[in-house]
């Protein structure tokens, strides 16, 4: 069976750079390197517009309707060890599980305050509880979001027994365990013009002061 290519250079390129980031919350939330934490919370929240405005308008194995799958269809796909160009039945709640887990946690953390010296840029147009519930709700599920990729890992490893690799093809694009019939992937330009755009956005009026800070 000849390479096929299953995934775009953004959704490549998404999915390492938003390992790094979640790296690096997590080191700098642990040293207490708010700059740096605030920094790379804008920089993974740039990456996330970008992956959810990419699944609608990118590639089809971007897209965000290709991860709608009934529980029955998830349950067969892990089963059956279905092979797939994009993410199988049972891969895409994850995906979506990850979303929301992100989603939660950047939003939580722009709400999230120290009590001291650093104030989440939307503090200011919140009430203390939303803020104090924002706090723990940062805390909570970043743990939860750990959790998540703990079982992530398990999953690559489970399907690379059961002879499907997963990390292969998210390196290098392509995949000799599927077959389609019409290409599934686009130009990935367009996306990281948008992601340069939100870069530009975000440390230009919520990152400016952290950045100023780590590069003084």
């Amino acid at each position: 069976m000849s390479k096929v290519k299953v995934w775009d250079g953004f959704i490549r390129s998404f999915h390492w750079l938003l390992v790094v980031a979640i790296a690096t919350l997590y080191f700098s939330a642990e040293e207490g390197m708010l700059e740096l934490h605030f920094a790379t919370g804008y920089f993974t929240l740039a990456l996330i517009i970008t992956r959810l405005i990419w699944g609608v308008i990118g590639s089809k194995t971007a897209k965000l309707s290709s991860l709608i799958h009934s529980p029955i269809a998830a349950i067969k796909s892990f089963k059956n060890n279905e092979h797939k160009a994009g993410h199988g039945a049972a891969g895409s709640y994850m995906v979506i599980a990850f979303f929301i887990l992100i989603l939660a946690q950047l939003g939580s953390g722009l709400m999230t305050s120290d009590d001291i010296l650093t104030d989440g840029p939307l503090v200011k147009y919140v009430s203390t509880d939303t803020v104090e519930f924002a706090g723990w709700l940062h805390h909570l599920n970043f743990d939860i979001l750990l959790y998540a990729i703990v079982l992530h890992v398990i999953a690559i490893v489970i399907y690379r027994i059961k002879g499907k690799n997963l990390v292969k093809p998210m390196l290098t694009g392509s995949s000799e365990q599927v077959s389609v019939t019409e290409p599934v992937t686009k130009s990935p330009l367009l996306a990281f013009v948008i992601f340069a755009l939100c870069l530009v956005v975000l440390f230009t009026t919520w990152g400016a002061e952290p950045l100023s800070y780590l590069f003084s």
